[in-house]
């Protein structure tokens, strides 16, 4: 009965949210001619027919416009008449078109992509413009340049572009993680295809799983969140794979130092149904193993350390229809770190053993749509999906035992993971182009295996630790963006989510709210507010995000996290070329999560939700952000001055602390360069200041409670992350060398990580030194008299690294 009333609720809610915006919708259509059309389809490259995501078209009559979906589907209602459309993506060459509209149109357009940015030639306002957007605290950053962005042993990797961004924050030196607006790693909800990604990082968070090869569109949302995303608190990053070529077979690949990745893709049937496959791993085992043999020569033992990892990409694309079009699309990615080992052959040894332990992690994620076009007005997309994450830490011995002819056998593993089936409905109706009104729902159903051990000795199984908790949580959204006079338009939006679990039902309201007012043609004022629910919690308490982190689920002892923010800025374009954003965001987050003091992953005999303590969040700022999309020379620069807290009743004596990422300062400088069209250069230069940090102030004696005659020495720490590392800062140097072939062309891609060999901190440590006077205690030791001095050491990761690839494309 209560889940009964509270979905009525919240049907209520979205009712009573949208009945104004359908009201004015009514008032409009009353006031315009009574004879109205509509132009509908979809934008698309032209030799590859890859959808276009977010490409515009506005007639320059009337300066009404919008934009196509994440299908390239668009629709524009127009009077009747002669009308003059503009279709503008950035990259590609404007088109225009000019017709009298006296019926419905269909028009599908293929924009030509353009050699050099600079050929997009902008000659008016258009929907696309920064200033024209509703939308505020979103992030655009095209895969061209993430690929020209120099990258850590010569990598591409689409998170640590997006770490270059104001307002984002990366988890150490070379991690891959991402911390937004002050939010933690789990309070990113990670989209492929709309599928969530649970673990977005290889090599213990040093590489992304993501292969830009694949990619055809990266969003990244921080604040103002339109009501169709929901499920974390702090973050939403959006990625669209590729669709595949459906004109001519294309292939692309690249050789490097860490890896080598290859990419396929064309038309299995042309123009109704493409493939695109990529692939990638690394070949540090392979290579390494001629040196591990000639290590074993002269040994009794043979000893093999190993590391790789993969990933693979795939999607097929089928048009049955001009109304209807399917995909199936797959990913698969996994690490593996292990060591095995083998007694050699000895006939007089009474005993010969054999190990194989390690640790292996990795995502599994698949989705099926179905796009149908239910009227040149309303499109409907049908998704099912399938995300799975899984961490295994194994180890397997074997006892052989000639002279008995016996073999003894012992197994143990530690399993943990998250896997989710999930289908869900999302609409676009554009009634007139005063409104854009989407709406749908979505059903998952969760099953949480949050660490269990399985142990095997002599063939009998043992299973003990963490039991598997199953839950669902499901939503339902609608949200309108509203054009309410030339100078003012307003996104307005509404969110409902339950999740059940043990027989407890959490149900949330999450009003969104966005506007922007035109000040002139090319300034505008913006400001929003997001309420969002989580009701997944990551269990870390490692600075990267280890495959060992525990995904759990909210439960009737584990509250959901809820944050509330609000932002306001201003929005400016210069020449149609630069954009200019200032952002003042301020936010407040429930129920964050922390472990206790002391407490473990591997702790099997205790739950988990006794690990773990409840507290409060805080975060505000200022973000400038000024960036260039189009031309030979392009890039961005951003600054970011914020300040972030925790807050819990059994840390740090129940006092707010900084947090760990809190930094005041960061700044970040992206520059990218073409030289005609054999040579493009490009560097990155990036500050921060110092990460908080909690270390021992003193070190003394005292008696071992348990060994009265014993002395041990206690430490004592400073306030929770009372203290700073050094700043960090480094720079990052690129450049690419191309040449066109008959049949290919190729690059040498030539990289610099680091380049003034700068010492950035990773961790603070300390040790016992009487050489040095940097000593932060000294303690007695009676035994010898002599006085003991301790000293802080910093740790540095990274020094100067170049890099070198070879990347071809045919």
């Amino acid at each position: 009965m209560h889940s009964y009333l509270c979905i009525n609720s919240a049907l209520f809610c979205c009712f009573f949210c949208c009945a104004p915006v359908a009201l004015y919708a009514q008032s409009a259509e009353r006031q315009l001619p009574t004879k109205r059309y509509t132009i509908s389809g979809y934008m698309r490259d032209s030799l590859s027919s890859e959808n276009l995501i977010g490409a515009t078209l506005y007639n320059r009559s009337g300066m009404l416009g919008t934009s196509s979906n994440q299908y390239g589907f668009y629709s524009l209602t127009l009077p009747a008449g002669q009308v003059e459309l503009v279709y503008s993506y950035v990259g590609y060459a404007m088109q225009a078109l000019s017709f009298v509209l006296d019926k419905d149109t269909v028009i599908d357009v293929g924009m030509v992509n353009s050699a050099l940015l600079e050929e997009v030639v902008v000659t008016t306002r258009k929907s696309d413009l920064i200033q024209d957007r509703t939308q505020m605290s979103m992030l655009h950053v095209p895969v061209a340049q993430v690929k020209a962005i120099p990258s850590l042993l010569g990598e591409v990797d689409v998170l640590k572009a997006l770490q270059l961004m104001p307002g984002i924050q990366s988890g150490g030196e070379g991690s891959s993680g991402l911390y937004v607006r002050g939010g933690g790693p789990d309070q990113n909800l990670i989209l492929l295809d709309g599928v969530p990604v649970y673990n977005a990082s290889h090599l213990f968070g040093f590489f992304s799983v993501f292969n830009a090869d694949a990619i055809n569109n990266i969003e990244l949302l921080k604040g103002g969140f339109p009501a169709r995303y929901g499920g974390r608190v702090s973050s939403v990053i959006d990625i669209s794979m590729k669709e595949g070529n459906m004109q001519q077979f294309h292939g692309e690949g690249s050789i490097g130092i860490v890896a080598s990745r290859l990419t396929l893709e064309g038309p299995i049937f042309k123009d109704r149904t493409s493939f695109i496959i990529s692939a990638r791993r690394t070949y540090i085992d392979l290579l390494m193993r001629p040196f591990i043999a000639a290590a074993n020569a002269a040994s009794t033992q043979n000893v093999v350390p190993g590391y790789y990892f993969y990933d693979v990409n795939a999607k097929i694309n089928h048009r049955i229809s001009a109304n209807d079009r399917i995909y199936l699309s797959v990913f698969v990615g996994d690490d593996k770190f292990y060591v095995t080992s083998e007694d050699k052959e000895d006939y007089n040894s009474t005993s010969q053993q054999k190990s194989d332990m390690g640790l292996t992690w990795g995502n599994i994620t698949g989705a099926f749509r179905w796009n149908h076009v239910f009227t040149n007005q309303l499109f409907g997309n049908t998704t099912l999906t399938y995300s799975r994450y899984r961490m295994n830490i194994y180890m397997k011995l074997w006892e052989k035992l000639p002279m008995e002819g016996t073999e003894q056998y012992f197994g143990m593993d530690y399993l943990s993971g998250i896997e989710d089936w999930s289908g869900q409905a999302a609409f676009d109706y554009l009634p007139s182009p005063n409104h854009y009104i989407r709406f749908g729902g979505n059903f998952t159903y969760h099953t949480f295996n949050p660490g269990s051990i399985g142990v095997t000795a002599e063939t009998i199984p043992i299973d003990f630790g963490g039991k598997k908790t199953r839950t669902y949580e499901s939503s339902l959204y609608a949200e309108d963006d509203v054009r309410l006079n030339d100078y003012l338009k307003a996104s307005v939006g509404l969110r409902w989510s339950m999740f059940s679990v043990r027989g407890e039902a959490y149900h949330a309201l999450q009003p969104r709210l966005s506007a922007r007012y035109l000040l002139t043609d090319d300034l505008s004022a913006k400001a929003a507010y997001s309420r969002m629910a989580q009701y997944v919690h990551l269990l870390t308490n490692s600075n990267l995000g280890m495959p060992t982190d525990l995904w759990v689920p909210s439960t009737d002892l584990l509250r959901p996290q809820y944050s509330d923010q609000v932002a306001t800025g201003f929005a400016y374009n210069f020449r149609g070329e630069y954009e200019l954003s200032l952002e003042g965001y301020y936010k407040t987050m429930s129920n964050v999560i922390e472990y206790r003091e002391g407490a473990s992953v591997f702790d099997v005999h205790s739950q988990w939700e006794d690990k773990v303590l409840q507290g409060e969040g805080r975060s505000y700022g200022v973000e400038l952000f000024a960036q260039k999309k189009m031309g030979s020379f392009t890039g961005w620069i951003g600054y970011t001055l914020s300040w972030s807290d925790r807050q819990f009743e059994a840390l740090n004596h129940g006092k707010r602390f900084s947090y760990k990422y809190d930094r005041r300062h960061d700044i970040s400088v992206a520059l990218m360069k073409k030289f005609g069209k054999k040579v493009e250069v490009s560097g990155t230069w990036v500050f921060g200041s110092g990460s908080c940090v909690t270390i021992p102030v003193g070190i003394f004696d005292a008696t071992d409670p348990v060994y009265p005659d014993t002395q041990v020495d206690v430490t004592e720490y400073s306030e929770r992350n009372s203290y700073r590392m050094s700043p960090y800062h480094r720079l990052d140097l690129g450049i690419s060398l191309i040449k066109k072939k008959r049949l290919y062309e190729r690059r040498w891609i030539f990289g610099v990580f680091n380049a003034y060999n700068r010492r950035n901190p990773y961790f603070i440590n300390v040790e016992k030194d009487g050489r040095y006077d940097y000593s932060i205690s000294s303690s007695f030791a009676p035994s010898t008299g002599e006085l003991i001095r301790y000293r802080y050491m910093q740790v540095s990761l990274f020094p100067i690294i170049p890099s070198i690839s070879y990347q071809f494309k045919f």
